[in-house]
């Protein structure tokens, strides 16, 4: 019989001992009907002392991919050995979750409001208590986000991509498709976690309100993956996964624009590499009298596009990421049919 070595972990008074997992329901602001709000975690306790993993979702209430990759990566038997604790939060944005809406019901984009106030608006008040209850209990933290509605993203880890720090480490270990080196935003969970030491990547693929299985598994994949690097389990010799090459980096992107208002035939894929001056699809009127090329301005791989079909001019419609060389660009991934360890 094994004996716990760690002490407990207390979050809002609700104590979780060592060896043991249990879901946390904290209270939130009321709705207007005065309907109870609940920001509910499951956390996963280890016997043995490690990082503290904190994995989100949904804090854009529309981006639901997260919430899946958080239920199937709580589903997985190796999390019975795990050496130090996840603290897993599916949906954050619990609010605009409940809406299906991007925001909260004031219209602000939570990821644009940390680290919040105590005393500020409805947004501000959610993202004060994420930091001070789960960030601030944490060592590391994994971001989940999904494309905007009708836009589809490439699974792609979005970090500071500088040599020899914790988010690099992460950003690979996580081994998405592509690593975009993306600066912090003001106001986003990323930023101020990284300002109390804890550092966080991003994780974006599919699209708001769809579930996209290969995203999913892409996720699910990776948060094991980053795991595994920061020594919360040990690496079995043979897990039964493909092994996935490295990912490629981008060390900026740009969008291709719609040259005129119309209806797009969009003729490249998410994934696809792209010459500068190739065509990517055609934009014409309903009655295909006026019809115009979508050309890519620039070489790379496409990333993220637009599925809505109906565009006006100026619209973004494909994003393109610049690969560091050409070499790098020929490289092609596996993923994975089944990540059960």
């Amino acid at each position: 019989m094994r004996h716990p070595t760690r002490s407990p972990l207390i979050i809002e008074g609700q104590t979780v001992v060592a060896g043991s997992r249990q879901t946390l329901e904290i209270q939130l602001p009321l709705l207007y009907t005065h309907t109870q709000v609940m920001l509910s975690m499951h956390i996963v306790h280890g016997f043995i002392k490690g990082p503290t993993l904190f994995v989100s979702g949904a804090v854009h209430g529309d981006e639901i991919n997260g919430v899946e990759i958080i239920r199937r990566l709580l589903q997985m038997p190796i999390l019975r050995d795990l050496r130090g604790t996840l603290i897993a939060v599916p949906v954050v944005n619990v609010y605009g979750f409940v809406r299906q809406s991007r925001y909260l019901p004031d219209r602000r984009d939570l990821n644009r409001m940390f680290p919040g106030s105590e005393r500020g608006s409805l947004a501000a008040r959610l993202a004060h208590s994420f930091i001070q209850i789960v960030v601030k209990n944490s060592t590391h933290g994994i971001d989940l986000h999904t494309g905007a509605l009708h836009r589809d993203n490439l699974p792609q880890i979005r970090a500071a991509f500088k040599p020899e720090t914790v988010e690099e480490h992460m950003a690979k270990a996580f081994a998405a498709p592509i690593i975009m080196n993306s600066e912090m935003r003001d106001g986003s969970l990323r930023e101020a976690a990284a300002e109390i030491g804890v550092p966080v990547i991003v994780y974006e693929g599919g699209e708001a309100l769809r579930f996209d299985e290969l995203a999913i598994r892409t996720g699910v994949r990776g948060i094991v993956g980053v795991m595994r690097a920061l020594k919360m389990f040990k690496s079995p010799r043979n897990s039964g996964m493909r092994m996935q090459q490295n990912s490629l980096v981008a060390k900026s992107s740009t969008w291709v624009r719609a040259p005129q208002s119309g209806i797009l035939r969009a003729n490249v894929p998410l994934g696809v590499m792209v010459e500068k001056n190739e065509r990517l699809g055609f934009i014409t009127d309903p009655l295909g009298e006026q019809e115009e090329e979508v050309i890519a301005h620039t070489a790379g791989m496409v990333i993220g596009k637009v599925n809505l079909p109906l565009v006006n001019e100026g619209e973004a419609i494909y994003h393109i990421a610049r690969l560091d060389s050409e070499e790098e660009s020929n490289e092609f991934f596996d993923y994975p049919a089944n990540i059960n360890d």
